[in-house]
């Protein structure tokens, strides 16, 4: 009985006593977590100061810092982890080793113990009692070491789901990483890492949104066309940087009783598409997740630049400087004709904003509905 319990104290502390070096480890995360701390404050202090060049090249280097030391987290969590679970696997294979070898020897001790029992009504009932009530310590210790067996497999499962779930979690901030300092670079490139060249950008950015705002808010003027169906040619998206736009591009809003929606709601998936709403194409940013029944306004290859609400530029890039909700989609194609992608009464527009740029663009009211398109950055 004595050598049973030393056995199961002795599992307690494989189970419980922690590796040097995983002390170690957990010593360097917190490490970890106060440079977090410490990039981040960095971040916000940043954005609070004065929108120059220099101040934005500033944020891209503490997110890239900040999304380094966010790695080296992951990653020490992964070497942590995966310590345990060596550790589990260890002690999982002595238990039930352990656990075999109680159940023969029990089983032995029962058989016997039966025969003393059956005997101790001719001799000695007292010896027989005490055997009894030893087999039964025997049995509960049994007991509470199938119970630890059972927490030890649980615990590895769990353990093993959370490593997996940490890969996962790495893969996604290297990507991150990736991203942030592509974006540092086309800033730069765009800018020719020039104070003015950026001011320019943002004012240009401004003018574009508050023209954008403006006509959504229903400040336009516009010309009532006429009758079109789906998939009518209503006009050509705009080749090459415009005064509303630094690129050809076109930006898509759907509106439902005032106020916007995400046009992934009603447009159908399916359609051929490469994603560039990160900071170039192919390399991630927002999620490109149709799951309407209209068709695309555009044809062909739809290259996608930028999503619905908070976006990856927003959170990522001097756009955000700007705003931080994005009322529509941006995307383009080889082929700039823009079609209807639903019924309804044709309207042709414009906005002048203050900068006196002239951002011209077309709406559909939906036929026996609630809802209008807007395609912006147009010729018609």
């Amino acid at each position: 009985m004595s050598f049973l319990l030393v056995t199961l104290l002795g599992f307690g502390i494989i189970l419980t006593t922690q590796n040097p070096v995983i002390a170690d480890e957990t010593s360097s995360l917190q490490e970890l977590a106060n440079k977090i701390t410490e990039y981040t404050n960095k971040l916000n202090e940043l954005k609070a100061q004065s929108n120059t060049l220099s101040n934005q090249i500033a944020q891209y280097n503490a997110k890239i810092n900040l999304t380094e030391t966010k790695i080296l987290q992951t990653q020490e969590q992964i070497i942590l982890l995966g310590g345990r679970i060596d550790q589990l696997d260890t002690s999982m294979q002595k238990l039930e080793e352990a656990f075999t070898s109680r159940v023969v020897e029990t089983y032995k001790i029962a058989r016997y113990g039966d025969s003393v029992i059956d005997l101790a009504a001719a001799s000695n009932i007292e010896d027989a009692l005490s055997r009894y009530h030893y087999l039964q310590k025997i049995q509960a210790a049994d007991r509470e070491l199938l119970t630890k067996l059972r927490d030890a497999q649980n615990t590895y499962l769990d353990q093993k789901t959370d490593l997996e779930e940490l890969g996962q979690v790495l893969s996604a901030q290297k990507e991150e990483l990736d991203l942030q300092k592509s974006a540092k670079s086309t800033l730069l490139t765009v800018t020719k890492n020039d104070e003015q060249s950026y001011q320019n950008l943002l004012a240009s950015a401004k003018a574009e949104y508050e023209a954008i705002q403006s006509i959504v808010a229903g400040y336009g003027e516009e010309s009532e066309v006429g009758q079109i169906n789906a998939g009518d040619r209503i006009a050509s998206v705009i080749q090459g940087p415009s005064c509303n736009s630094s690129g050809g591009h076109l930006h898509l809003i759907v509106r439902d009783n005032g106020s916007t929606s995400n046009p992934f709601n009603y447009l159908k998936p399916g359609v051929s598409y490469e994603n560039c709403s990160g900071s170039s194409c192919g390399n991630g940013g927002d999620a490109f997740n149709p799951t309407g029944s209209w068709e695309w306004p555009l044809n062909g290859t739809i290259a996608f630049t930028q999503g619905y609400g908070a976006t990856w530029a927003t959170s990522n890039t001097w756009v955000g400087q700007i705003y931080s909700f994005h009322n529509g989609i941006d995307i383009y194609s080889s082929d700039p004709t823009v079609k209807a992608v639903q019924p309804g009464t044709l309207y042709r527009g414009s906005f002048t904003g203050a900068n006196g740029c002239r951002l011209r663009y077309v709406r559909v009211d939906h036929k026996d509905s609630s809802l209008e398109t807007f395609y912006l950055h147009i010729n018609y």
